[in-house]
């Protein structure tokens, strides 16, 4: 059996509390599968933890908080680490803009609104406007900078392979003007057809299945782990990487992908609407 890879503490702060992870835990006397025993987290996800090789979501660092009787260490660590790498996105999803650059594959079910990486600014801001008009401005701008930030992932030579259904109603139900709209979907259909990404739409008059309930479900794949899942709602998000959770997530979303409509007829849906907007806002003038 070859030498197991301890992480070097000096080389980044994950690695350090990945190494006093390590230290907490066999002081403790508990494996691996022990320390995990009643989180919905994969004990795939604590190794690369204590390899230093991801940070440690705030539910996680709860639990190995209470597991291990270290008075709140792991979360006070946690919460400060999401602090300085949020940036414009709320507390829980500041993992997620690290997992979208290392992943390999992302498919995406959007219920409600546009998902982030397929967002035009006027979009941005003005479901930032209806979702939280209580928003102040400069939070609101930060938000923003934020969101196009993690769009610049279309950019780069290697990027995840990506897939997308969007309810038929976000093309259908205009949150912006009819020229914006226009723009905002000939953006969608821009970025499918550049990326050659996927994307379907799945009709309204689908009304049963299985990822009905309304929350908006990523499924990504990373090149080193096992695969995880974001659920997210309207204040609130999860990542999954419970493998029977994350199986049952891969079964319900492969079963939407085959209700939802042809990937070219998807895209000939989104560029009709598109066009119907933009005559709208000329009969307007």
């Amino acid at each position: 059996m070859p030498p197991r890879k301890d992480p070097d503490p000096s080389a980044s702060v994950q690695s350090f509390y990945g190494a006093e992870l390590r230290y907490r835990r066999e002081k403790a006397g508990l494996t691996l599968e022990q320390l995990a025993e009643g989180a919905f987290r994969g004990i795939s996800l604590l190794s690369q933890i204590e390899r230093g090789e991801r940070g440690m979501p705030m539910d996680l660092a709860i639990h190995v908080d209470k597991k291990l009787n270290t008075d709140g260490f792991f979360q006070r660590r946690c919460e400060d680490a999401a602090k300085a790498r949020r940036s414009g996105h709320p507390a829980y999803f500041a993992d997620i803009p690290d997992l979208e650059k290392g992943a390999t594959t992302i498919e995406e079910w959007a219920p409600c609104v546009i998902p982030g990486l397929l967002q035009t600014e006027p979009y941005m801001r003005e479901l930032i406007r209806v979702a939280k008009p209580w928003e102040d401005p400069k939070a609101a701008d930060k938000t923003v900078s934020a969101r196009k930030a993690r769009a610049k992932l279309w950019t780069r030579e290697e990027r995840p392979s990506y897939w997308v259904i969007l309810r038929e109603e976000l093309i259908r139900k205009p949150l912006l003007p009819p020229e914006q709209m226009a723009e905002q979907l000939d953006h969608i259909v821009r970025v499918i057809r550049s990326t050659r990404s996927v994307a379907q739409i799945l009709p309204e008059t689908t009304i049963g299945h299985p990822l009905m309930m309304g929350d908006e479900v990523r499924v990504m794949t990373l090149p080193d782990a096992p695969p995880v899942v974001w659920v997210e709602g309207t204040f609130h998000g999860q990542t999954i990487d419970f493998p029977p959770l994350v199986t049952a997530y891969r079964k319900s979303y492969d079963l939407l992908r085959a209700a939802a409509l042809p990937p070219e007829a998807s895209l000939a849906m989104i560029e009709e609407a598109a066009r119907g907007y933009r005559h709208e806002a000329q009969q307007q003038d």
